[in-house]
């Protein structure tokens, strides 16, 4: 097994041991102030990271293009628009997708 796979198998986990922890809140948790706004605050968080992920090739240099920026602008419109977590993504990566595939650099 490579470090790669060792990497993905223990990424997998945390992420369904984050998940169990969360659906095993109690809802008095789940309802206080700080936690509702720290839910307000990820979508945000994670875009930012999808664009930092985007931005840096293999070879750690920063590599923007207009396809990138692009996308993220979709995001932040679906962001501005109230759209939920799941939504802002999707309609990030499918619009950079699209761009990348039917108008390449």
């Amino acid at each position: 097994m490579t470090a790669l796979w060792v990497a993905v198998v223990v990424a997998a986990v945390g992420a369904y041991l984050t998940k169990l922890v969360g659906l095993s809140l109690p809802e008095s948790v789940l309802h206080h102030p700080r936690v509702q706004r720290v839910a307000g605050l990820l979508p945000v968080a994670m875009l930012s990271a999808l664009v930092v992920v985007q931005l840096v090739d293999g070879g750690r240099r920063y590599a923007v293009d207009w396809h990138t920026a692009a996308g993220v602008g979709v995001g932040v419109v679906a962001l501005l628009l109230r759209r939920g977590f799941l939504v802002v993504f999707a309609v990030a990566i499918l619009s950079t997708a699209l761009l990348r595939f039917f108008l390449p650099s």
